[in-house]
């Protein structure tokens, strides 16, 4: 689920809407997730043995909490949509950083995603929302209405990301145009979850892909996109390319490098291998690094999980491509960043080795693409 649906904020206005939310609240603490529930303070009620969720008074300004959490947690107004808009109104930019939004009528009958419901995952939580309560979700997106292929769902459900916002909205005015899309995976091997929807149109090279008026490719941005010597005399620029999500960045460093020296010199290690840091799903080390402030801050800026392992769990993994006498003597492990790349990522593959940069190293193990039609 996209970082931005695990928190939500719930925001009700009269006594009806402030029983719903404590209703909502309750039902997720059952599932042991915490919903944080607003509204007037003459309806709030402080958390006790005897309540199901914990309703905090509004502060004087309503926004303020929008605004601290715009971008980081979904929001669920339960209340006229038109209240919701007023309230996000200051704070919309572009769905792709944007908080999720929602809204709910007081009795709980409908729930409608109205705020980056793909991408976000407004639509995700109104279906659930419709699950744990009774109610019926309401979905308005074309591709939705229509029941056609939405590229951004794609991505999100197969971890790929869209590296153009332009060419992914060209892409869906395309498709519900009833235009065919040339698809391209340039991964030898990949899995197809799901059934290919009739918009999609499954080539076998580049070129193939290319021949339609709108093509999607499946691939590394700096290993062959537009690249390869084929590509001398076909046009890229109606293609969208959706880059894997799925490396697991091992890392070792020195004691307290500069976050900026750190992040620095692992993008250039990724780049000259092809990769970028936006395809890392997790970053590993080993458990001394556990609060290196570096990797906190690194890991932080990308809104990736830091996992570390023991020496003991690192030297269980086999197989590694490089060992340092001295690094052993100073961690207890010969190899930090492979071996805690391999401990994070079980059922990938080693597609960079340890790779030495200014105080830190690095290796990157990936998992096989998987894509997932709905």
């Amino acid at each position: 689920m996209d970082v931005r649906a695990e928190t939500m904020i719930i925001l009700s206005f009269t006594r009806a809407g402030t029983e719903l939310n404590r209703k909502i609240c309750g039902l997720y603490g059952q599932r042991g997730q915490k919903r944080t529930g607003y509204a007037p303070a003459k309806y709030s009620v402080h958390k006790d043995e005897s309540t199901d969720g914990c309703i905090i008074p509004f502060p004087p300004d309503i926004r303020s909490v929008i605004k601290e959490w715009w971008g980081s947690a979904a929001f669920l107004f339960i209340g006229a949509a038109g209240i919701a808009v007023r309230y996000i109104a200051p704070f919309v930019q572009d769905k792709f950083t944007d908080s999720p939004v929602l809204v709910m009528d007081e009795r709980g009958r409908f729930v409608i995603p109205l705020l980056s419901g793909h991408i976000g995952g407004a639509a995700f939580l109104a279906d659930e929302l419709a699950e744990m309560t009774g109610a019926e979700a309401v979905h308005t997106t074309a591709t939705d209405v229509q029941g056609k292929f939405a590229v951004d769902v794609f991505a999100k459900e197969s971890a790929l990301v869209i590296t153009d916002r332009k060419k992914a909205k060209e892409m869906s005015a395309a498709v519900l145009d009833g235009e065919r899309i040339g698809f391209y995976c340039a991964f030898k091997a990949y899995e197809i979850c799901g059934k290919i929807p009739p918009e999609i149109v499954m080539c076998k090279s580049r070129e193939e892909m290319r021949t339609y008026g709108c093509g999607i490719e499946v691939g590394d941005r700096e290993r062959g996109f537009a690249k390869g010597p084929e590509d001398e005399h076909t046009d890229a620029s109606h293609v969208l390319l959706l880059t894997p999500r799925n490396m697991t960045v091992g890392i070792g460093c020195r004691k307290n490098i500069p976050a900026e020296q750190l992040e620095q010199n692992l993008k250039s290690i990724l780049s000259e291998a092809g990769l970028d840091i936006a395809q890392a799903e997790k970053i590993t080390s080993i458990d001394l690094k556990k609060d290196e402030p570096a990797l906190l801050a690194l890991a932080e800026k990308y809104h990736l999980p830091f996992e570390t392992f023991s020496a003991e769990k690192l030297r269980e993994v086999e197989n590694v491509t490089a060992r340092s006498s001295f690094v052993e003597r100073t961690t207890g492990v010969d190899n930090v960043c492979e071996r805690a790349a391999l401990a994070g990522c079980r059922d990938g593959s080693l597609v960079l080795g340890k790779t030495v940069g200014d105080g830190m190293t690095a290796a990157v193990v990936r998992r096989a693409v998987r894509l997932v039609f709905e």
